[in-house]
């Protein structure tokens, strides 16, 4: 920990060796949030420079309390929401707060043989107002209260979001494990 505090002081004080070495030690693992966010990997490195330019500009408001990684992440999060609002001009919709969503169905398949970057690819592949929902709920683990002030959407929006976004990932992973029983067993 007294190593990092050594590196944050060196990036304000502006030292470029402290900076390009807070930007090596901690982008691989921003980057793979910024994946769970973008749709695309251009998206994905666009938040990752974006999110840079702001922790390095808002380096000297971290109190050194709680988890560094957790703060960065934080930003980058936040980044990921602010070009998602500007992409899609976010309105706040109260209609769904009443209609019943069925919920995703209890899933006991087995599904060992997925792996990580599978499950990844198929996120990104969810439209992106489930994708938002998912992560900043499943991943980040947010309430649906403060996503839906995060995505300027009611409650009830959000947990609809979530629910068509695990049916929707339920299908994908039921389809990829069945192509995979099929391909495996001949």
């Amino acid at each position: 920990m007294d190593d990092i505090k050594e590196i944050i002081k060196g990036c304000l004080e502006g030292n470029r060796r402290d900076q390009e070495l807070l930007y090596r030690r901690h982008c691989s693992k921003l980057y793979a949030v910024c994946l769970q966010y973008s749709s695309d990997d251009e998206e994905a490195r666009d938040i990752l420079q974006e999110g840079f330019i702001k922790i390095f500009q808002n380096l000297h408001s971290y109190k050194h309390e709680g988890s560094f990684e957790g703060w960065l992440r934080k930003i980058v999060v936040n980044t990921a929401l602010e070009k998602y609002r500007a992409k899609h001009n976010l309105y706040r919709v109260d209609d769904l707060d009443t209609i019943d969503e069925p919920q995703a169905e209890p899933d006991t398949e087995d599904y060992t043989g997925i792996d990580a970057a599978d499950l990844l690819y198929m996120i990104r592949e969810l439209p992106p107002k489930y994708r938002m929902v998912f992560n900043l709920y499943a991943i980040e683990g947010y309430s649906h209260k403060e996503i839906s002030k995060m995505l300027n959407i009611s409650e009830g929006t959000s947990k609809s979001n979530l629910s068509r976004a695990r049916t929707i990932l339920q299908k994908k992973v039921k389809l990829y494990t069945g192509i995979r029983k099929t391909i495996i067993n001949g």
